[in-house]
């Protein structure tokens, strides 16, 4: 068995799975699904800063990472608002993230990092377009008329 060919098919399937979670924290938050946000059991409130913006960014950056597409700045975001999150939120509870409850925002932005380094995987869609586009034909160039004198 080549092990090798295993590390696209397996990326793919770690980035669908964070994708999915935190598609959902986004779901849970922006429209109060599956039991609403952690903290209230609701919906945040339209424009709440930060914390709707930072649904809103779980939301669309989950879903874009979950595609596949546009992976690695979704994935970038991803992690920079998780970092805010620990730093901003959890840190100042404590230092370690068993201690503040921040061992999800923790993990979330290291593996967002982890996909905006290595890329989408070979089940992505950013690989089916750049496939795509590195198969289709060029326009065959033209050669210059002669004009006569």
């Amino acid at each position: 068995m080549n092990v090798s060919r295993l590390g696209g098919p397996t990326l793919s399937l770690y980035r669908i799975v964070i994708g999915l979670l935190f598609t959902l924290h986004g779901l849970s938050s922006v429209f109060g699904l599956f039991g609403g946000n952690p903290v209230t059991g609701k919906a945040v409130p339209v424009g709440a800063w930060p914390g709707w913006w930072a649904a809103l960014i779980q939301l669309v950056c989950g879903a874009l990472v979950l595609a596949g597409l546009f992976t690695r700045p979704a994935a970038l975001l991803a992690s920079g608002s998780m970092a805010y999150a620990y730093f901003v939120v959890h840190q100042p509870d404590g230092l370690l993230p068993l201690r503040n409850g921040g061992e999800l925002s923790a993990l979330f932005c290291w593996s967002f990092l982890l996909i905006a380094v290595l890329g989408p995987g070979s089940w992505a869609l950013d690989t089916l377009l750049t496939r795509r586009s590195a198969e289709a034909p060029s326009a065959p160039v033209a050669a210059p008329s002669s004009v006569p004198a």
